[in-house]
């Protein structure tokens, strides 16, 4: 940090704050649909009707009335909301962040605006879940949303603590060229994030019990016309799940060979990165490594 201004210091403080809130939003957002409180508050922004959960009998009362489908159930709503203030406070700090950005950084003043059209989006999408009843490409687009969130401002801190670094050329290896094979890696990984979500707001993280790939004779089942039918309409409520067994199944095995590929990419990128003269990339061998390691055994473990 040696050579930054005052200004870009707190820049930096701020975009790390931002970051670890993102990563709690996202946490939050995982475990209300894991407790299937998704629609714990049935309508959006408030909670039937109201800033905040209905605690009191009387307010109870009136919004089971009001909502008479989705009786009031404390826990699931307070889960809910605290997603909510969390991704609201977020808001906040992305929007004055993107300010700060184009206050003191004008190089990085479109990266700010990007942030901010996807917390609006963000924010379209978090109804758009309610209000459609965890409509499944609703969910995914809306988990999607909040990753690409945090690797923007992961974007914007590394451009800010290393704008002074002196640059350094690497030489390129005959045959190889470690920026496009991370890019190669890098969406290979967003499909198997994409995989993944389609998996949990389809509800078909449980569809196979069985390494490495599924029970029975899952070949036999496999369903993709159904699995990743994107546009699900006809349906009243998408909780729980709408697809038959095959169509799920199907999805669940096309996660569990996206995790073998992404698993190779992810490795054969930790190699080269190692095998590079820069410091840094050797970081970031290790820490995609750690990553990596975990997330193998969280999906075993699931």
């Amino acid at each position: 940090m040696q050579g930054s201004t005052a200004p870009q210091q707190r820049l930096q403080k701020i975009t790390l704050g931002a970051l670890a809130l993102t990563f709690v939003v996202i946490g939050l957002g995982a475990y209300t649909r894991l407790a299937d409180a998704g629609l714990g508050c049935p309508d959006w922004p408030g909670c039937y009707g109201q800033l905040s959960v209905p605690m009191k009998s009387q307010d109870v009362m009136a919004a089971e009335q009001a909502f008479p489908e989705r009786p009031v159930e404390a826990y699931k709503a307070w889960l809910e909301m605290i997603h909510r203030y969390f991704a609201g406070t977020l808001g906040l700090v992305v929007f004055a962040l993107a300010y700060l950005l184009s206050k003191h950084q004008p190089s990085m003043r479109n990266l700010g605006i990007g942030m901010s059209v996807l917390i609006v989006a963000q924010a379209a999408l978090g109804m758009w879940t309610v209000t459609l009843k965890l409509m499944p490409v609703i969910v995914m687009l809306h988990l999607l949303g909040g990753f690409t969130l945090f690797c923007l401002l992961a974007l914007t801190f590394c451009r800010l603590r290393f704008a002074n670094a002196e640059p350094k050329l690497l030489p390129m290896r005959p045959l190889f060229n470690l920026r496009s094979f991370a890019a190669v890696a890098t969406v290979v990984l967003v499909l198997q994030i994409l995989l993944g979500g389609w998996t949990s707001s389809n509800y078909a993280a449980l569809m196979c019990t069985s390494l490495p790939i599924c029970q029975g004779e899952w070949a036999t089942h496999l369903d993709f016309a159904n699995a990743f039918a994107f546009i699900q309409l006809g349906h009243d409520n998408y909780e729980f799940g709408v697809l038959d067994y095959g169509a799920r199944m199907t999805i669940h095995v096309s996660h569990r060979i996206g995790a073998m590929i992404t698993t190779i990419c992810l490795l054969f990128l930790i190699v080269q990165l190692i095998r590079s003269e820069s410091q840094m990339l050797k970081s970031f061998a290790k820490v995609i490594g750690v990553g990596l390691a975990i997330q193998v055994w969280l999906g075993i473990a699931t």
